[in-house]
């Protein structure tokens, strides 16, 4: 485990097979049982579920094959997590190859923190106590993955972004916590334009994502067989759009 709380997945694993989830990943995640060692194992089975996901990702999409699978704590840990888990999460990130290459262009100081997850843009499957996400996201502190972003619009214009985001329909993109309104597949280039005015690399949050809500009352319809295989897909459907932004030696808008 890293001190930020990612578990790397087991070097050479097999391939884990697709669970249904069950109603205890999300309770174990409400407090007060988000603060209890009791539901650890409860937690540690959600999360090898999440984890199975984002592995059938790097086998379904040629753009997802080799990146990099870590996944959040399962207990309870002050330095990390408060000592509540609340949230589960695996994130498929930047290959370490590029992680290194990118490093030796940023540098030791601004490339030393490049092997946490959430430092690069990734794409995530989680869960919370009543919401399921699928996403794309560039944390602030992905600030290169964003200015590649930002310097492609400016050398290309936003209409091959508007096309690649107007085919995932039933996802929005979100600045940070602003409520405005982008829902893609219903797209223009004049929401676009609202959107990069305002988006700052460094500065803010940039995702692309579903978040489901799921209560206890609409349980049922996420419990099923088929659930799990339908995230892989609508996370391989946002592997090319992560390819299209984020920084690799095919994709150099920083320094090429």
């Amino acid at each position: 485990m890293s001190p930020t709380g990612e578990t790397p997945a087991p070097r050479g694993a097999q391939r884990a097979a697709l669970e249904p989830f069950e109603a205890w990943d999300f309770e174990a995640l409400r407090p007060p049982r988000s603060r209890s060692s009791e539901y650890n194992e409860k937690r540690l089975a959600a999360r090898r579920r999440l984890e199975a996901i984002a592995k059938a990702v790097t086998k379904a999409s040629k753009d997802a094959a080799k990146l990099e699978v870590r996944t959040s704590i399962h207990n309870p840990f002050p330095p990390v997590n408060g000592g509540s888990v609340e949230r589960l999460w695996a994130y498929l990130s930047r290959p370490k190859a590029h992680k290194t290459k990118l490093k030796r262009q940023l540098g030791a100081d601004l490339g030393k923190d490049l092997d946490q997850a959430y430092r690069n843009g990734y794409l995530c499957v989680a869960l919370e106590a009543d919401v399921l996400e699928v996403s794309f996201r560039i944390h602030p502190d992905a600030w290169f993955d964003g200015r590649n972003l930002t310097r492609r619009i400016e050398a290309e214009g936003l209409k091959p972004l508007l096309s690649l985001l107007n085919e995932l329909e039933g996802f929005r993109l979100q600045l940070s916590d602003w409520k405005g309104e982008w829902i893609c597949g219903q797209l223009e280039i004049e929401q676009l334009e609202e959107f990069f005015r305002f988006y700052e690399p460094g500065e803010h949050l940039l995702a692309v994502q579903q978040r489901m809500p799921v209560p206890e009352s609409m349980r049922d319809t996420i419990l099923t067989p088929d659930l799990p295989s339908h995230l892989v897909g609508e996370l391989a459907r946002l592997t090319v759009l992560r390819h299209f932004v984020c920084w690799a030696p095919e994709n150099d808008l920083l320094f090429g």
